[in-house]
């Protein structure tokens, strides 16, 4: 059996974001289902030639990015629920709401494709060795139901640093699928949102090795 390790992939070095207001759950919920409209909107309204087909890189990424994509957000809610602290929360708030919003783009594309959400070929099947890559049924980066439920029962700061980890491994998946669809489309919208996730991504992988050091920090001194 081939195993396929996974470099991690190096990201610039910016200051962290500095935490925003505390939402509602009702606010979450409406950003949520705004970002997923947009997103969704957003997809089909963009003109295209050509449509990939059902077994094309395009469809597999857009298939499999929206499942990773979807734990995303539910470890962004999860957190956000959970956690007291103001920096956790806003970079949950800002992954969950950008995350449901590319969904609904990706979700849009595969309509307006006229290809179904769901497709026969089995993860990561849309890249060279893809299926290395997938360990008990999870794509790069994805939390396992055991780390779900640990993060789901998580509290305190506790609950913090495990959020923090377990999304930027999760993100650093994400980005080495958004590389190999880049290397693999000539799509030009597929090209230009999988660069906005990417960058998205790195930037948010940043804020939170920043705020893993910080939390790590304060528990020392505790």
């Amino acid at each position: 059996m081939t195993t396929v390790t996974m470099a991690e992939t190096p990201v610039e070095e910016i200051a962290p974001a500095r935490p925003g207001p505390r939402y509602s759950l009702f606010a979450l919920t409406l950003a949520i289902i705004v970002g997923l409209v947009l997103g969704y909107l957003g997809g089909l309204l963009t003109p295209f030639v050509t449509k990939p087909g059902d077994d094309s890189p395009e469809a597999g990424f857009a298939r499999d990015m929206t499942t990773h994509h979807a734990q995303a957000v539910e470890m962004g809610l999860i957190a956000y629920r959970n956690s007291d602290n103001p920096a956790v929360r806003q970079i949950a708030i800002d992954i969950a709401t950008n995350q449901q919003g590319e969904i609904g783009m990706m979700q849009s594309w595969l309509r307006r494709w006229k290809l179904d959400p769901t497709g026969s070929q089995p993860p990561m099947a849309w890249m060279p060795n893809g299926a290395a890559m997938v360990r008990d049924g999870l794509m790069p980066g994805m939390a396992t139901p055991e780390e779900m439920e640990q993060l789901r029962r998580a509290r305190g700061r506790e609950g913090d640093i495990l959020f923090a980890e377990l999304m930027i491994k999760h993100h650093i998946g994400g980005i080495h699928m958004v590389d190999a669809i880049l290397m693999r489309t000539n799509d030009e919208e597929v090209i230009e949102a999988a660069t906005r996730m990417k960058n998205t991504q790195r930037t948010e992988v940043n804020i939170l090795r920043q705020l893993l050091q910080d939390l790590k920090e304060s528990a020392k001194d505790n």
